[in-house]
């Protein structure tokens, strides 16, 4: 009896830094990593941005079948499945590379690691309220996302370093990117099998089969027209499918422009350079704006606070701007570009997200903000599929000229958006 009490509450920290690993690199493998890799493998800007962007659409339907996840075995079999199969997709990609045929079988792995993934980040956020008290949960929130911002550096640095550098040694860009994903394959083999045995045993992570179809499919559509007869429901999707236009567009070409040669207008840089900028510089910057913006919020409120940080998502891109004009051969100019834009997104995102908790409050507020989180998909997804086609159109400096303008709906649109004076305010700003 001992032992099962142990088994179901073990220490968190036995199994929450890495859980928050693993959810966080599949999702910056299908998004960045292949971005790059498919710019090293010769592939146009226009392909890789509606290719790519394409793989967010697991994402964007996440909400859909979330309740099955709720309903069907428990979210501790979700991750543990989830994970050797997200396992298995990237072992294919790595198995394909090297193949004539590696652009539509990568592509079929990398959705079957999309849709795994997605399934994984519902399965993990519901079985860390079932594991943790409330005091827990509170505890660990900010160590979730520091093992989550981890695996962005891991995947955005690390791995396109490591890719960089077996380039270079072996001269075979295919197989230094099947190497790379056959490391990553292996990473999460470990983690399925660490987790088998590392994750507790809450009594309450149950399969709720006793619910009929009937009952499921009532809650199910009860949940979403509850979320579309909200008040305001029309200028809060227009905010979030809007909110981050041009940086949709602007960060599925940020890597191919530094990647491009400078006689088409990028800069040159080396597979392992974009590694370093993204993955070091960029990650640190982008994780610095947001802890400021979580500060920021938590004394004055979002109210106060929206404009400025729709500013900071939207007029650092002018960085880029810069870079195609000027292409200096300097790299901490490109460092000092690159890191203002990511802390100017970093800070301006807190914004965002506070939006969608703000807009998701009431009941069902867990599946209404799973639902803001998919249109938040979706307002990434739909820009980025034209990106490369409009940037191929207009080269490198007019794309980011045409980026600059297209802020212009996210800022007349914050004019309008309704926020509670206090929301976002902690209590302790609240006595002072």
């Amino acid at each position: 009896m001992n032992k099962h009490k142990k088994v179901a509450s073990r220490n968190p920290w036995t199994w929450i830094p890495t859980l928050y690993f693993a959810e966080g690199l599949p999702y910056v493998a299908v998004m960045t990593v292949s971005v790059i890799m498919y710019k090293r493998f010769g592939l146009s800007n226009t392909d890789i941005a509606l290719y790519t962007s394409w793989l967010y659409l697991p994402w964007v339907i996440k909400p859909f079948w979330s309740p099955f996840v709720d309903i069907l075995k428990t979210k501790r079999w979700w991750i543990v499945s989830m994970q050797l199969l997200i396992g298995a997709g990237l072992a294919g990609v790595a198995f394909t590379l090297p193949t004539p045929f590696y652009l539509q079988a990568s592509l079929a792995f990398f959705w079957m690691i999309a849709f795994s993934s997605a399934t994984h980040d519902i399965a993990a956020d519901g079985f860390y309220m079932l594991a943790l008290d409330d005091s827990q949960q509170s505890f660990f929130v900010g160590i979730r996302s520091t093992f989550y911002r981890l695996a962005s550096i891991t995947g955005q640095g690390f791995l396109i370093i490591l890719a960089g550098f077996l380039e270079k040694t072996t001269g075979k860009i295919p197989f230094a990117w099947s190497i790379t994903f056959f490391i990553l394959a292996g990473l999460f083999l470990f983690f399925f099998v660490y987790h088998r045995y590392s994750l507790p045993l809450p009594s309450s992570d149950t399969a709720k089969a006793a619910h009929t179809p009937n009952e499921v499919m009532k809650e199910f559509v009860n949940t979403f027209k509850s979320f579309f007869t909200k008040k305001g429901i029309g200028l809060a999707l227009a905010f979030i499918l809007l909110y981050r236009f041009a940086e949709a567009m602007l960060i599925k070409l940020a890597s191919p422009f530094l990647l491009d040669s400078r006689e088409v207008g990028g800069l040159g840089l080396t597979t392992s350079e974009v590694g370093f900028t993204y993955g070091t510089v960029g990650a640190i910057s982008l994780t610095v704006g947001g802890i400021i913006g979580g500060i920021a919020v938590s004394r004055n409120g979002l109210k106060r606070w929206l404009w400025p940080m729709a500013l900071a998502i939207t007029l650092p891109n002018a960085a880029y701007l810069l870079l195609a004009i000027y292409q200096p051969e300097n790299y901490l100019w490109v460092n000092i570009a690159v890191a203002t834009e990511q802390f100017g997104y970093g800070f301006g995102f807190t914004a965002y997200m506070l939006y969608m908790i703000y807009f998701s409050q009431g009941e069902h507020k867990t599946a209404h903000y799973s639902i803001c989180t998919g249109f938040m998909a979706l307002g990434m997804m739909l820009p980025g599929m034209v990106a490369g086609w409009i940037q191929e159109r207009l080269g490198y400096e007019n794309f980011f000229n045409f980026i600059m303008l297209a802020i212009i709906p996210t800022l007349l649109l914050i004019h309008f958006i309704k926020v509670d004076q206090d929301f976002g305010r902690s209590k302790k700003s609240d006595r002072s």
